[in-house]
This record gives structure tokens, C-alpha cells and sequence, in this order.
């Protein structure tokens, strides 16, 4: 039984698209922004903070568009939840945002979002955006 809820959130990010699928795809890249430390083995990442690991399947990736995770925890439970990373681009303006989805428990989401705002802050000022 699946309790978390999907949520979807939009940043603007100025920089140009690849700059940005860099750092949401490479091991280098999210360890300037998402964690303290990712390592990766086959299609497993390692991600850790302060100490603490925490670690992800590798489910889907399209270069210089978007990359999808799932952490081991929720595969283990048989949970069909993932994180993702979207670069979008607009057709118009050509603005650059990065869409995130990602599922939380209904009585967590709001404390998610706040720990996503903080870690695209974070993302923003590694790029200089």
C-alpha cells in the first residue's frame, strides 16, 4: 500500500541547460548541491549526508533532459515512487527550469518542499544563478 503523494515543483535556474543536466546527473555535479558525498556503482548511487547514506536506483536517464531515481528503501517495499530531475526550456523565452517530482507522505510534504527550496538555493548559487 502506497501512502505518499506525488508533488511536482518549478525553479527557474539561470543557466544554459547542459550546465544544469550536469549538475543533476553526474556524481560530481549533485555532490556541489545535493549531498555531501555520491558515489556510484553500476546503476546504484550512493548518496550521503552528514554521515548518513541513503541509496538510489538509477531508473531512467535522457541526456539534457532528465534523470529518475528511486531510493532502495522505497523498491524494498515494493513502493512504485521515484525522484526526478526535468530540465525544461521554454520555447518562447528560452528560459531554463529544472522541474522536480518527487513523492512525500501527506503530514511531510510541506517540510519536503521546504528541504527542496533550500537544496535549490543551494544548486543556484553553486551555478551563480
Amino acid at each position: 500500500m502506497q501512502d505518499k503523494e506525488k508533488y511536482q515543483l518549478e525553479y527557474t535556474i539561470n543557466s544554459s541547460s547542459n550546465v544544469l543536466f550536469n549538475f543533476i546527473s553526474t556524481p560530481s555535479g549533485l555532490q556541489e548541491w545535493f549531498s555531501d558525498m555520491v558515489n556510484v556503482k553500476k546503476d546504484v548511487f550512493t548518496f550521503e549526508w552528514d554521515g548518513s547514506e541513503e541509496q538510489a536506483r538509477l531508473l531512467a536517464k535522457k541526456d539534457k533532459e532528465f534523470i529518475r531515481f528511486q531510493w532502495l528503501t522505497d523498491e524494498e517495499e515494493g513502493n512504485d515512487t521515484f525522484f526526478e530531475f526535468r530540465v525544461r526550456i521554454d520555447s518562447l523565452t528560452k528560459d531554463v527550469a529544472l522541474l522536480i517530482t518527487d513523492f512525500a507522505e501527506p503530514d511531510e510534504k510541506e517540510e519536503a518542499v521546504l528541504l527542496w527550496n533550500s537544496q535549490i538555493d543551494e544548486l543556484k548559487h553553486t551555478i551563480g544563478s
